[in-house]
């Protein structure tokens, strides 16, 4: 059975810069929102059902699904949300299940945004990896990336568990409050252990 990293972390959190470093390295790497964008692009195996759940107001002239639009409609209606996770959960999961059977690399990294949230994936990790800095920065570096202002921010970090409660479930934690460079020594030293711990063949915890 392949070893399995859960990597997560709060919005802007610097998952993906984390996750990348990881990949040099040579851990395989499937991540979950990567596998999302792909069923929701133009032609993606998610776009026929939810343009049906959805109709077309949803999805961009390109035939993708248009997601400032929907993260507005889910932040303000329940049932749109569990609308849209019922058509992308199942098929995320399948996806990153076929990904990982596929790996070749000495252990896996998965990346999930709200592995803690959902605990749709716990039963699939041996060790939970939380990237982590504070939530001001979180702030910061998201209305730097996606243009959100921080009004908007907020109301994302509003539906994730509170810093203390990631920290109080890792197993694993990387600092990211500080330079990009700093990375690199943290993500170093957990190599060497999940290649030690992938190894020896045996979980490294119960869940």
């Amino acid at each position: 059975m392949t070893f399995v990293v859960g990597l997560t972390g709060g919005i802007g959190s610097g998952k993906s810069t984390v996750a990348r470093r990881f990949e040099a390295l040579g851990a395989c790497i499937v991540d979950t929102d990567a596998i999302a964008h792909a069923l929701t692009a133009a032609g993606g195996e998610a776009i026929a059902a939810l343009r049906e759940a959805f109709g077309d107001a949803y999805l961009t002239a390109e035939g993708a699904l248009d997601r400032p639009r929907m993260r507005a409609r889910v932040f303000a209606d329940p049932q749109a949300k569990q609308q849209l996770e019922a058509i992308l959960h199942p098929r995320i999961r399948a996806r990153a299940e076929e990904a990982m059977a596929r790996s070749r690399g000495p252990y896996v990294v998965l990346v999930v945004p709200l592995l803690l949230e959902t605990g749709a994936y716990a039963q699939r990790v041996d060790r939970i990896l939380v990237v982590d800095c504070p939530e001001e920065l979180q702030i910061r570096r998201t209305m730097l990336r996606s243009g959100l202002d921080e009004a908007a921010v907020k109301s994302i970090l509003a539906t994730q568990i509170s810093r203390a409660a990631r920290l109080a479930r890792a197993d694993d934690v990387i600092d990211n409050s500080g330079p990009e460079e700093a990375l690199g020594p943290q993500v170093d030293a957990l190599h060497r252990k999940y290649l030690e711990l992938a190894g020896a063949g045996q979980p490294a915890r119960n869940l």
